[in-house]
């Protein structure tokens, strides 16, 4: 590309027929000056090209670190999801155990509160029987020794 410097400093050969000077250096002179500002221009626009493409790397960096972050939190999200469910299940399953031990408990009190009234019921008929054979064998000897008594007195 030539730059603003080159057309300035760019000479012509004089010819028999040539343009006038004057009005070629005074053009040349304009078309220096526009291009000059055409060349700043494309300066600061290549800069400025540059600049946003930076911040469109930036950007892209950024969005990729989201859509990373995105995606962790998901599975974090999943994971915490996936161990509340494992958790929430194990508190069943150990209620359900406990549950299960307790109604064993209360069935094995029930047998034995109905061993225990079984034999209390044996010892009940067992004393009843002493204690009716006591009382024959007390009566039978009270009749008994009124009985001699009476002969005695017969005497």
């Amino acid at each position: 590309m030539i730059t603003p410097l080159e057309i300035q400093n760019k000479e012509f050969k004089k010819g028999l027929r040539g343009y006038k000077e004057v009005e070629v250096d005074s053009f040349l002179d304009e078309v220096i000056t526009d291009y000059e500002k055409i060349y700043k221009e494309n300066i600061e626009l290549k800069d400025k090209l540059s600049m946003l493409n930076d911040q469109i790397k930036h950007y892209d960096d950024i969005e990729d670190t989201l859509q990373n972050t995105l995606v962790v939190a998901q599975k974090t999200a999943e994971e915490v999801n996936l161990n509340a469910r494992n958790k929430s299940q194990q508190i069943i399953d150990e209620a359900e155990e406990k549950a299960r031990q307790i109604i064993e408990k209360a069935h094995q009190e029930v047998v034995e509160i109905q061993k225990e009234y079984e034999d209390i019921k044996k010892e009940t008929l067992v004393f009843k029987m002493r204690f009716k054979t006591l009382l024959k064998s007390q009566l039978e000897s009270m009749e008994e020794y009124f009985d001699k008594q009476d002969i005695k007195n017969d005497e």
